[in-house]
């Protein structure tokens, strides 16, 4: 998927209308919303977004690649903070990602895809591409900065700095998933000094001081 500022083309085609492409996904989350899973069908979202069906059909081949697409629109509202520290950075990118699974619209649709996808194969694949993959911008820009500044040492292999920037990845956004969305937890202030605190720590081994006693 393209960014929403650049409508993209087909070929041979006139170009995808970027209006009628947010029209369609802020239908789709409001109608699930409102609907749920099971009830959502793409003639309820074309009739809320003012198009056709067609014109759904041309953009997506059914309901699950539309919903992971209009829950990816939502996630690339994150920004990562700039505030001249690695430590408030995490914190500021951490609190603002809680707030956005806080948002009916991000949760409903996030649970639904990730439920169905337990059982589909190529969903599971179009959520790597469209919203894990893509929020991992996330961690390669703050690890730079963090790097910039010597608060990170560089990793000059490519394949380990990549294995690293996965596990970053991995551990935030699991953290504050599960805390959000399966344990029901607040993710406050607090709670984020604290994680930010474990994920430094864990980082400066991961950097420096390699594995601890008994690690494989």
């Amino acid at each position: 998927m393209q960014s929403r500022n650049t409508p993209p083309t087909r070929a041979g085609g006139r170009p995808r209308s970027a209006e009628a492409d947010t029209a369609i996904l802020e239908a789709t989350r409001q109608a699930l919303v409102d609907l749920g899973w099971t009830k959502l069908t793409l003639g309820d979202v074309a009739t809320r977004a003012g198009v056709a069906k067609t014109t759904l059909y041309r953009r997506w081949p059914g309901k699950s690649e539309l919903v992971v697409d209009a829950v990816a629109e939502l996630f690339d509202e994150l920004e990562l903070p700039d505030s001249g520290s690695l430590a408030t950075d995490i914190e500021g990118v951490v609190l603002q990602f809680a707030a956005l699974l806080g948002r009916p619209e991000t949760k409903t649709a996030l649970m639904a895809v990730v439920a169905e996808s337990t059982t589909d194969e190529p969903l599971r694949a179009r959520i790597r591409a469209s919203i894990v993959d893509r929020q991992k911008r996330l961690v390669l820009a703050g690890r730079a900065r963090a790097q910039d500044r010597g608060e990170l040492p560089l990793e000059p292999d490519p394949a380990t700095a990549a294995r690293t920037a996965d596990l970053i990845f991995d551990v935030i956004a699991g953290a504050v998933v599960h805390r959000a969305l399966v344990s029901a937890e607040p993710v406050d202030e607090e709670w984020a000094r604290r994680f930010t605190w474990l994920v430094l720590g864990g980082l400066s081994a991961v950097a420096g001081q390699g594995p601890g006693p008994g690690s494989p």
